[in-house]
């Protein structure tokens, strides 16, 4: 049979086994197109996987039409990429479980650099306020926002990163041809053409409860690092908070009131060691790289010899990312009032920008 190793393992994705399962055969072959010459009798005898998926395997190999099956996904400009593939993102490689195959609608791998951002279906006002603030300020840096597209805190950052220009990738816990939930069909087509809907699952597979969890990994995986703002004691979001510290990915948390159901959660993360979110400013200074890739970009381009000595010196600080006007005032032992003219002539020459009160970075 003409086949390659990348279409088996699309044509073993689509059996419906675990994605644990498929990783264990890839892991077990040498190339993966041997599963259609081994014997039944020695197919059986593989070690560790279960008898039921290994029979159905077998039941399946005479049925094989992955041409049909990707000249179907293509006519609905569904792309499918797999782990076997030079493409496939580097950071999904590192992560436990790694996606074997991940369908895609829209501009999937041109995401770097991103950050997850997650919370509660029911989102309070204080919820919605800071994630719209802290989506906001992240598309502002050219952050690309990482959510699931579920009700409440997800669907707010997915929405304030399109309405702020930037890009956002959903993940989902089904097809990627089932617009779930309802309620976000208008906007799963908008982060289509300004980010990308994403699955591990193959097309058709309905919104079980079991599928949510297990793309929480791919969530985080993605991610620089994890902002949970709001979540109950018991909470999707913590799975994702807890795939993303086993990632080695930092996690933020919104602290909130006490008394808040919606704040528990967020509340013991940050008791059990996550970093408490108050500020942009906190992010950037844990997560290096990405302040790294986010505080010194465009730099290059500035013509140096138009500045004055003192413009320079306070360009040279907020290089080193954002810095309040009191800090350059300080380091640079100008007073507060010369500071904050250069400051306005800096944003003025369009060199500098102010990303919250009296906080600057580099456009």
């Amino acid at each position: 049979m003409d086949i390659s190793a990348r279409e088996v393992l699309i044509w073993l994705n689509t059996l419906g086994l675990s994605n644990s399962t498929i990783l264990k055969l890839l892991d077990y072959f040498y190339d993966l197109r041997e599963i259609l010459e081994i014997s039944g009798e020695n197919f059986l005898k593989i070690p560790n996987l279960k008898r039921e998926n290994l029979e159905r395997i077998l039941n399946s190999r005479s049925k094989i039409n992955v041409s049909g099956f990707l000249e179907d996904n293509m006519k609905k400009g569904i792309k499918i990429i797999t782990c076997l593939d030079e493409e496939y993102p580097e950071a999904l490689r590192q992560i436990y479980n790694r996606p074997a195959v991940l369908y895609y609608k829209g501009d999937f791998l041109d995401f770097e650099p991103a950050i997850a951002i997650v919370g509660s279906r029911k989102a309070t006002a204080y919820g919605k306020w800071a994630c719209e603030k802290f989506t906001k300020e992240l598309v502002e840096l050219g952050v690309t926002i990482i959510s699931g597209l579920a009700l409440g805190i997800d669907s707010i950052a997915h929405r304030t990163a399109l309405d702020n220009g930037g890009r956002t990738i959903a993940i989902l816990g089904n097809g990627i041809d089932i617009r779930y939930p309802k309620k976000n069909a208008k906007l799963y087509d908008e982060i289509c053409e300004a980010g990308a809907i994403v699955s591990e699952f193959p097309p058709g597979t309905q919104p079980l409860s079991y599928n949510f969890p297990q793309r929480n990994r791919i969530i985080s995986g993605l991610a620089l690092a994890v902002i949970v703002v709001e979540a109950k004691e018991r909470s999707g979001s913590l799975i994702t908070a807890h795939h993303a510290l086993e990632q080695g990915k930092d996690v933020f948390a919104l602290p909130g009131n006490i008394n808040s159901i919606y704040s528990k959660g967020t509340n013991k993360l940050i008791k059990d060691g996550a970093f408490p979110l108050l500020d942009i400013e906190d992010l950037l200074e844990v997560v290096g790289d990405f302040r790294e890739r986010n505080q010194s970009h465009k730099m290059d381009e500035f013509d140096y010899s138009t500045l004055s000595d003192i413009e320079r010196k306070i360009v040279e600080l907020v290089k080193e990312g954002p810095t309040h006007s009191d800090m350059i005032a300080y380091r640079t032992g100008l007073d507060i009032i010369t500071v904050n003219s250069m400051l306005t002539i800096l944003e003025m020459k369009g060199i500098i920008k102010e990303l919250t009160s009296r906080t600057y970075t580099i456009c």
